[in-house]
């Protein structure tokens, strides 16, 4: 059971790190700390599941998979005190608060301290560990050895420190908090790392009295997955906090994405028919919603320029009348107004191919009240919701249409 607890954590953990991956590019500075966190946590996570650790034995290094997961666990304690210490208090405040100059020193410090702790952590792994033979528990099988215990009071210094500071700080955010999917998010956090804090002592302790009291392999096994089924639920719990202050986010993402599986039918054939658009060629529709080269926002503020600039371009196909035609055409529509603009647009669409471009443009589209890119986008969404209902004879039937009202206003 507790092997399939480590995978789910793992899991989960890498699943926030992919999350929040786009950070990485479009991110300030402690937003990358924290995506730098989830991901050192997700590795080490993984190097800790059985599968993982299959494959890592088979390097001709003895119990080399405990030193990587020890030195991916210290990059991310490290990013976990990066991203507390520029997350409260700006730098340009006149008085700084104790506890935030503090966190700050301690960030600062902690990469030469995190490179010395590296070094030392490999010095201690070579010479004064006991690896005579690949053990199937690292702290298990060399539970007694001085040197085991040397070593992991050695790696347990950082997760200790931070634990610390990350529980103080969350604590005291978790109180100020101006929403309560914040204030929740933060004292799931906060209560992990006081969590945390206690493994961080528990842990080394443990090894120090196997070595001062000779313990059976049985005792020390018995603690050793306790530990490790109070740290698989730390993380879950970060994980947890961690994601509900974002669930506005996702769901404005959420929606911001069907809103561009709605409008990508009309923005393709727009962007498709007027080459030099859109700031790219169109790809397919699988290739445009999951592309990654601009945030989702972004992208959707560009498509719905992208069709107004092509809309105005049409206006010099489409013939005079073909808005009131529309219009006709589209009284008993359960939509009507968008509808009328879809069938607008799909028979200016046939008008390209088969007329020249006017001199004179027609009427341009009724002005909305648009307050923002969202509103507008919604707009184009129910337009693209009839265009895609309309077929090409339908588009061309309302082409004729069109004309003979024209040729008849001529007479």
């Amino acid at each position: 059971m507790s092997e399939y607890f480590k995978y789910l954590t793992a899991v989960v953990m890498t699943a926030i790190a992919v999350w929040r991956f786009p950070a990485v590019r479009y991110g300030d500075f402690h937003r990358r700390a924290l995506w730098g966190g989830y991901a050192g946590f997700g590795v080490a996570l993984w190097l800790y599941t059985p599968a993982v650790m299959s494959v890592a034995d088979r390097i001709p290094v003895v119990d080399l998979d405990a030193l990587l997961r020890h030195f991916a666990s210290t990059a991310a304690t490290i990013a976990a005190l990066t991203y507390v210490a520029t997350s409260y208090g700006k730098s340009a405040e006149l008085v700084v608060p104790r506890h935030v100059a503090v966190s700050r020193w301690i960030a600062r410090a902690s990469y030469k301290a995190g490179a010395i702790g590296v070094v030392v952590l490999t010095v201690l792994f070579f010479t004064v560990v006991n690896r005579k033979t690949q053990s199937d528990d690292f702290l298990v099988d060399h539970a007694g050895q001085w040197g085991v215990a040397l070593y992991m009071t050695v790696f347990y210094f950082f997760p200790l420190v931070t634990a610390a500071v990350c529980g103080y700080q969350w604590t005291r955010a978790a109180r100020q908090a101006e929403t309560t999917s914040m204030r929740i998010g933060l004292r799931l956090m906060a209560i992990a790392m006081w969590m945390g804090l206690v493994h961080s002592l528990a842990r080394p302790g443990l090894l120090w009295v196997a070595v001062a009291f000779p313990l059976s392999p049985s005792t020390v096994r018995f603690f050793v997955n306790a530990e490790s089924i109070w740290m698989d639920l730390l993380f879950l719990i970060v994980a947890v906090g961690a994601s509900i202050p974002t669930t506005r986010v996702v769901a404005a993402r959420w929606k911001t994405w069907r809103t561009l599986v709605r409008i990508y039918p009309l923005w393709f054939d727009l962007v498709k028919t007027f080459p030099g658009t859109s700031l790219y060629p169109p790809g397919g529709r699988f290739t445009e919603l999951l592309q990654m080269r601009v945030p989702i926002e972004v992208r959707l503020d560009r498509w719905t320029q992208d069709i107004a600039d092509a809309c105005e371009k049409l206006r010099y196909y489409a013939p005079p009348d073909l808005m009131f035609a529309a219009e006709d055409a589209t009284a008993s529509h359960s939509d009507p107004e968008p509808a009328a603009e879809a069938y607008w647009i799909k028979a200016a669409l046939k008008a390209v191919d088969s007329t020249p471009a006017s001199v004179d443009a027609s009427a341009s589209l009724r002005e909305k009240p648009f307050v923002d890119t969202d509103g507008e986008a919604a707009w184009l969404a129910r337009i693209s919701t009839a265009y895609s209902s309309i077929t090409d004879d339908q588009a061309r039937e309302l082409l004729g249409s069109a004309a003979i009202v024209a040729l008849e206003a001529n007479r």
